[in-house]
């Protein structure tokens, strides 16, 4: 009796060993699943899922998630084409509508000079308007499909936020006085430094304040702290916290605004991530703030946090 309950505890010991080692080898067959997708989701590779496991449950799951790589693989070989094809679609339209916009301007410039009827003032000046509206938006679109399909290298160096939101104010001075703006500016006299790409933040601040200077209803505050935030603040009625999230989306305007084709802010965005920066857009109590964080700056060098951009109402 004895002996058989000895040899009935050695079987179920021996069983318990077997079942943990199993279950060992179900884990790492998981781990190596878990790492092998991981790594094939993050790289560009046609390498397929494999385990060092016999177990025939998990071949059958490293199968089917071989399957659902290849079609992923495909759909994103077709959306890399589809997308490099729409922008070179883009571009060609927005180059070809070139040539006929600078002909119709330069007949309009010609009738300027001839003897015309109030009537017929009145109707060339509308054309023209409509005209310059067009050149507008072929030109904003010939910007967004160029800013997306650059490839060159993005040369970082040492930039002040400070004297660059300066040289972009001064540079938009003019249009936002035209428009009854007279921004409120809070800069620190500390230098903010970031590593960045200085013609892209140009772009980006032009960006912003080209968009607040279409629909600011007077208002615009610019604030930049030492930790490196940078907030353009101003009225927006129009908004709503739903539409505010959209800001970014391409082709989003404010509805009552009429202008643009909503490319400004999507370019904006587009710049401030490819120079590892994130960007977000908040609206309480009708004012809006569009906010950009770049990453903290590379040991060495001087200076403080992210930094923050914000904007007027819809691009």
């Amino acid at each position: 009796m004895v002996y058989a309950l000895c040899a009935l505890c050695a079987l179920l010991g021996l069983a318990v060993l077997l079942l943990v080692w199993k279950i060992v080898l179900l884990r790492l067959s998981a781990e190596e699943l878990r790492q092998g997708l991981q790594e094939r989701l993050e790289t560009d590779t046609n390498t397929l899922l494999s385990i060092s496991s016999r177990d025939g449950a998990m071949c059958r799951l490293a199968a089917a998630l071989n399957v659902q790589l290849r079609q992923l693989r495909r759909e994103r070989r077709q959306h890399q084409n589809g997308d490099r094809d729409l922008k070179e679609a883009v571009t060609n339209i927005a180059h070809d509508l070139r040539t006929p916009l600078t002909a119709i301007c330069g007949y309009l410039d010609l009738l300027e000079g001839e003897e015309k009827s109030r009537a017929a003032e009145r109707y060339l000046e509308l054309i023209r308007g409509r005209t310059g509206h067009l050149k507008d938006l072929t030109e904003e679109f010939f910007r967004y499909s160029a800013v997306l399909s650059a490839d060159e290298e993005d040369k970082r160096e040492t930039v002040s936020l400070n004297r660059a939101v300066e040289e972009s104010l001064a540079a938009w001075y003019g249009v936002l006085s035209a428009k009854g703006i007279a921004p409120e500016v809070d800069i620190p006299e500390v230098p903010v430094t970031r590593r960045l790409n200085r013609e892209a933040l140009s772009r980006v601040l032009g960006n912003v304040l080209s968009n607040a200077a279409k629909y600011s209803p007077g208002d615009l505050r610019v604030i930049l702290t030492e930790d490196g935030a940078l907030t353009f603040s101003n009225a927006a009625p129009a908004l709503t916290p739903v539409l505010a999230e959209k800001l970014f989306d391409r082709y989003f305007t404010v509805e009552s605004g009429g202008q643009g084709a909503g490319l400004g802010l999507s370019i904006a965005r587009h710049l401030t991530e490819r120079m590892g920066g994130t960007v977000s857009a908040d609206w309480r109590a009708g004012i809006l703030t569009v906010c950009l964080r770049f990453p903290e700056q590379q040991p060495g060098a001087a200076s403080s946090a992210g930094h923050s951009a914000t904007t007027a109402p819809t691009t």
